[in-house]
């Protein structure tokens, strides 16, 4: 099926029911000019559905189907089997490879500790009565025959990451769920497709040597399966650890890279496919996430630029793909279809979820979440129309059963999802953890405050000796470029609301603000004051800012030297004996106020807007130099709860 060799002798361009109409333009226009045309069509369309997703915060799948059919079957403005011809689907192929090895690579076994039994239990169990129930259904409610059924099934067990990420960006859910979800939307796709070749040949070699042989297809089947795995596995963890090496050994200039990181990628996965037919995806799979959690080797330029590829090729691919679609195929399915879509969602989905969780430890809360998580993505509408390629007639209501479920599930989940997140408590309206952009001694020692003081903190810095240190020190650490848009998809953001850049570059910072501030609302984006601000008392636009924090002469080199001479964070619980103005009066006006924890459990940022004034009963978490303590401070049981010293 993936194999570029192996596609053009059963590539069928005119069959029923996947037949492109013409336009009027295309009859005024040569061949070259059309081409030329349909080509800028699927950029400009693409980039504008990204465009509009991230402004609307809707996922940007909904507009590139629409944008696909519009371009396709309404307007017939973009022919994609007339444009590629017989390479239309070893390109598309091959896309998906690259969109897999991009989503594998944010992939840490590290997050397997807590969520590793039910992910194995929905790529098995759910996987498999996915495909049941699936196949049951596209028998008796749309009429398949059993061949056509065995096959919609195996395509529909994916889900599909390059949806399940911007969701998860938008709900940010709290606890296992995020990860399981993200886990199972990447790993699941390679799954899918090595189940559907494998019904497709024994459903092809049982139709030729009858039900009798039934059996030796079976066994030759999960003959095929072992040898997929272990030849594609095989293939990627050896291309993954060469490609180590070479990066190692600064073998490769720094500009070829990432070229050379895509070559690895399309040379193992044509290679798998050639030593074993369809092993192609779990090679590329493999290679990702061994690359991935190897140790040795900076991988986030690898990782930059195979974001922006990403997300060029899955702009290009679905459009492509809807432009094949026709209306009389979804009007075939009529009110069948909408019954199957249902089924799928409130069934079999929950089915699968349920059973694969009896034993997991998971809250009801969190099955129910997790079954109502399953939008379909580029895999699904690219593994299916493969095969309505390769069935001819036999496979018409595929691609439109196929496109149906994706559709439905994006609107359905993008617009459900987070409202039922918050109702059953895995999101939260006004979350109060932190998201912080850096991970050195200083901001390690903020972190560890926040933390016993009981709010969620995540830091993400590019520095591998500061996040090591952080995760050694048992803080919630993601190693990454905080301005890569794929990287704060990856995140888990259960519980944080507020973003605060405190890298030691001022620019960094910035740019960092203005790109989460659509994230998060613009009044919970902070940074650290400039240095040149600072110094020459400038006052920067708004509009290319984020709010500065804790007052104006609190830059980073600042904190950096009040922790180099021995500063500590400290936790201190006001009273009336022991108000603001005696806890300032005991280091002599050199605290810096950092947090004030309100008596209601509300975090409160501190910033350079205005004087800090925090009342008797509020916590105040702060920067102050070690100095001895008052006698009415010591004799506070709960005056002072943490002493936190920069490590």
């Amino acid at each position: 099926m993936f194999a570029a060799g192996r596609i053009s002798p059963v590539i069928v361009l005119d069959f029923d029911g996947l037949a492109l109409t013409s336009s009027n333009v295309a009859h005024r226009m040569g061949h070259g000019e059309e081409l030329s045309l349909a080509l800028a069509l699927l950029f400009l369309l693409g980039t504008a559905a990204q465009w509009i997703g991230a402004r609307l915060k809707l996922p940007s799948i909904l507009f590139l189907l629409a944008f696909g059919i519009l371009a396709g079957p309404v307007t017939g403005l973009v022919r994609p089997d007339e444009m590629l011809g017989d390479i239309l689907f070893p390109i598309v192929s091959l896309a998906v490879a690259i969109i897999l090895f991009e989503g594998s690579l944010n992939l840490r076994f590290r997050e397997l500790g807590e969520i590793g039994g039910t992910l194995v239990s929905l790529l098995t169990v759910g996987v498999l009565v996915t495909w049941a129930c699936a196949t049951v259904l596209a028998h008796a409610v749309l009429g398949f025959g059993w061949l056509e059924s065995l096959l919609l099934g195996a395509v529909l067990v994916v889900t599909g990451p390059t949806v399940i990420g911007p969701l998860l960006r938008q709900i940010r859910p709290i606890g296992r769920v995020g990860a399981i979800a993200r886990w199972e939307g990447i790993v699941v796709d390679p799954i899918g497709a090595v189940l559907a070749v494998l019904v497709f040949e024994a459903g092809v070699a049982i139709r030729d040597v009858g039900i009798g042989g039934a059996t030796s297809v079976a066994m030759a089947a999960a003959m095929s399966l072992w040898q997929t795995i272990l030849v594609g596995g095989g293939i990627g963890a050896f291309g993954a650890i060469l490609l180590g090496w070479l990066l190692r050994r600064h073998a490769i200039p720094d500009y070829l890279e990432s070229p050379v990181a895509l070559m690895f990628v399309v040379v193992g996965f044509t290679g798998a496919n050639l030593a074993q037919p369809e092993s192609g995806l779990v090679a590329v799979t493999v290679m990702g996430v061994v690359l991935a959690n190897q140790a040795r080797t900076n991988i986030h330029h690898i990782l930059e630029f195979k974001e922006n590829l990403s997300v060029l090729l899955i702009s290009t691919l679905f459009i492509l793909l809807a432009a094949r679609l026709e209306f009389d195929a979804f009007e075939s399915l009529g009110w069948r279809g909408g019954l199957f879509l249902l089924a799928m969602m409130v069934v079999v989905r929950p089915l699968s979820v349920w059973l694969s969780a009896l034993r997991s430890g998971l809250s009801w809360r969190e099955k129910v979440f997790l079954g109502w998580l399953a939008p379909r993505g580029i895999v699904a509408a690219a593994v299916s129309s493969v095969f309505a390629l390769r069935m001819g007639d036999d496979g018409t209501g595929l691609v439109p059963a196929t496109f149906l479920v994706i559709i439905g599930t994006v609107c359905v989940y993008g617009f459900t999802a987070q409202p039922l997140a918050k109702r059953l408590g895995l999101a939260v309206d006004n979350p109060q953890g932190l998201l912080i952009a850096g991970a050195h001694a200083g901001v390690r020692a903020i972190a560890h405050a926040l933390k016993d003081a009981g709010f969620r903190v995540l830091l993400v810095d590019s520095n591998r000796w500061n996040t090591q240190a952080a995760r050694m020190e048992g803080l919630p650490t993601r190693e990454g470029n905080i301005l890569s848009e794929r990287l704060v998809e990856q995140l888990d953001l259960g519980g944080i609301g507020r973003f605060v850049a405190m890298t030691p570059n001022d620019e960094v910072n910035s740019l960092s603000a203005m790109h989460l501030s659509g994230l998060f609302s613009r009044s919970q984006v902070f940074q650290l004051v400039p240095r040149q601000r600072s110094e020459r008392n400038e006052a920067a636009p708004a509009k290319v800012r984020a709010r500065f924090l804790f007052g104006e002469d609190v830059t980073a080199t600042m904190l950096d030297k009040r922790f180099e001479q021995g500063a500590v964070v400290k936790t201190t619980k006001l009273t009336e004996e022991f108000d603001f103005g005696a806890f300032q009066r005991t280091y002599s006006g050199s605290a810096v106020p950092l947090f004030v924890v309100t008596e209601s459990g509300q975090l409160d940022v501190c910033t350079a807007e205005g004087p800090t004034d925090p009342k008797p009963g509020q916590t105040v978490i702060a920067i102050v130099d070690p100095v001895g303590e008052p006698a009415a401070n010591l004799a506070a049981d709960d005056a002072m709860t943490d002493d936190r010293p920069a490590r």
